[in-house]
Parts: C-alpha cells; structure tokens; sequence
C-alpha cells in the first residue's frame, strides 16, 4: 500500500505567514491586518510574569517556515536548511512521518518496547504495528538490526521504526550498523529513525540527510527546552516536501523558535551541560552497580538497569513512589523487568533512591 498523497500535487500551506511574504516581498510588512491575532492585546499580566519578551512574542503566530531557525541549524549540521524541517518536538515529528508516508492499514515495525510513543501514535493512524525482539545478553538490551529487516521484507512495511541511542535501553548502534538497516530494507520501506539523545552518544556521527531516512532530533534534552516543544527532522528535500503537505503550519509557537536561536547561539552552555550529563550518568551507574544492579551502557542522558523479574522492578518503583521518586518501566511487557532513572542531580542525592537500593541489595 502507497500512501495516496505521495503521488499528487499539493496542497499547500493556505497561510504561509508574514514572515514568509515578506521574504517573497523582499521588503518588510510591519502593518499586519490579515491574519486576526490579538495583536494589540495588552498583555500586562503575562509580561510580569514571564517577562515583556515573551507577551510580545505570544501575540503573533511564529513562523510557519521557522526560517531563521533553519538556516542557524544548517550552519551548525553543515547541512542545507532544504534537508530540514522544524516541528514542535520528536513526537510530533513521529506523528507528521506516520501522516506522511502511511495510510490505514500500513505495516509499521519497531522493537518490542522501544519509546511507546511510536506505537501509541501507529496505532491510532490505523497502522498494523510488527514488534520484534531486542537482543539480550548480560549487560546487553539492543535493538536487533537484522531482525527489524527481516520484519521489513516479511510484512511488506512501509515505515520502520529505531530510537538510536535506543529509548529504554541506551543502547547505541554503530553508524555501520544504520546503514547496514538502510541499505537492507525494501526499495518502498522509509526508516524513521529517533535521535533525541544524539547529543549523548560519544561517536557524533555527520547530520547529512540519507535516502529513506527521517532523523529526528530534539531541542527537550541536550538543550533543556522540553517545555516549549521543540524539535526538527533530517530528511531528503523531496521526503520533506511530502511531509510538509499535512503537517499543521503553526505547530510551533514563536516563543519555542525565539528560545531555540538563542540556545544554538549559545551552544557552549549546552556542551558544558550535556558533559555535566554525562558525568552524572556515569557516576549514577558507577552507585548502581555497588549496589548490585544489571547496569546497560547507556548513550543518553539516563542508566537503565534490568531487575531479575518484572515483579521485581515494579516493587522497586512503588517503593520509591512512595518515597515520591518517579522512576520509568516501561510499559511493554516484553521490558517490564527494565527500570530507566534520568541522570540528574537529583539521582545522586544521598537516599533519593534508597528504596532501589534496598531492593537491590535485600
């Protein structure tokens, strides 16, 4: 099956925007009339409570393009801003490539257990979802490459999905092994692939677009904006412009885009933060493994260990819930033994986590 709107013309954004016309225009337009905000909206609450910057930029829609943001992106990736479009956040992202390339009834494989986002969002466009199994060994949870393509020519898929640095596990694959994927699945198989934890990995491999490849990529991690969301892909202009035909135009608001390009100008704060994550990731598996826990490399900026059983984890999840310490298992059964913890601070905090640790050493 071949999502219908591959093939045709259109359609086209019905509002592309000021911004937009003014770079059509050559010239600016600062008498905005047309397209009904509030724009003469005081605002004089929300400028004490946010600051005077943020009311003014929340009157207008932000740019439907995200211009300005693409071209800052495009210097940093050494990329064509034509290869990028900006979305409000991986999830959505997710979404928009569902929309883009699949029609109800569309085969769509992934691992079994990885971020459910992916499966929540397949499943409510109507798509067949295919799970396959991670490998596992001690000290290994890893997204099985060969099997996701097998998977791929077996069920005739159009979409295949991979988190990679993988979302529970941190797991990462080589970029061999990606291309090894890319180059193995059907001529009419896309791969969706989820970089949210790019920043993380040790090996930061280039940012070109590839054939068949949507790459993700977030601003909620590495540069703290989860909040606004906030996200961008990676693709081939042509699979971008498909994309662009169903994707809602304003999803992203103009304070999300204002604190992106201020982000990116700054990007030694956000290297000094993902080094700090780092460290703290490795000090948080270091005190997990005195205390007995089946660590997994990690990738990302958390550890997540694997208990003996999944009655196992969830007594150690509701023994720190009640302690008010939310950790993450994820919800598939197949990983229900998994306990994923953000390296943050607060995770080295002396006995924020002492009812793991009770459980681990009990």
């Amino acid at each position: 099956m071949r999502a219908s709107h591959l093939d045709r013309e259109g359609p086209h954004n019905p509002f592309p925007g000021r911004q937009a016309l003014e770079r059509r225009m050559g010239h600016s337009l600062p008498i905005q009339l047309g397209s009904n905000e509030g724009l003469d909206m005081p605002h004089q609450a929300l400028g004490e409570a946010l600051g005077t910057q943020v009311a003014e930029l929340a009157r207008a829609y932000g740019d439907a393009q995200a211009f300005e943001l693409r071209q800052q992106l495009a210097e940093q990736l050494s990329t064509s801003p034509e290869a990028l479009l900006v979305d409000a956040g991986a999830d959505s992202l997710i979404a928009l490539t569902l929309r883009a390339l699949c029609d109800t009834g569309t085969t769509v494989i992934t691992s079994a257990g990885t971020y459910p986002t992916f499966r929540y969002f397949a499943e409510g466009h109507g798509c067949r979802l295919v799970e396959v199994a991670y490998r596992q060994a001690p000290g290994q949870l890893a997204p099985d490459v060969e099997a996701l393509v097998q998977a791929a020519w077996l069920h005739h898929s159009r979409l295949v999905y991979l988190a990679n640095p993988d979302n529970p596990s941190g797991h990462c694959l080589a970029s061999a092994d990606i291309a090894y994927l890319v180059d193995n699945l059907p001529p009419t198989c896309h791969l969706l692939l989820d970089e949210a934890y790019h920043e993380f990995r040790a090996d930061q491999e280039d940012s070109a677009p590839m054939d068949r490849v949507v790459r993700l990529r977030t601003f909620s991690k590495a540069h703290g904006l989860a909040g606004l969301r906030i996200g961008y892909a990676i693709a081939s202009p042509a699979l971008l412009e498909v994309m662009l035909k169903v994707r809602i135009h304003y999803a992203v608001s103009s304070v999300a885009q204002a604190a992106a390009m201020v982000v990116l100008t700054h990007i030694d704060e956000v290297e000094h933060h993902v080094q700090a994550v780092i460290k703290r990731r490795e000090q948080l598996a270091t005190q997990l493994q005195v205390w007995g826990a089946d660590v997994l490399p990690s990738a990302t900026n958390f550890v997540a260990i694997r208990m003996p059983n999944a009655g196992a984890a969830e007594s150690a999840q509701q023994a720190l819930l009640a302690d008010g310490v939310i950790v993450h298992r994820p919800p598939h059964p197949a990983l229900a033994d998994i306990l994923r913890i953000s390296a943050v601070e607060e995770a080295l905090v002396p006995g924020h986590l002492a009812a793991l640790q009770n459980v681990l050493e009990g």
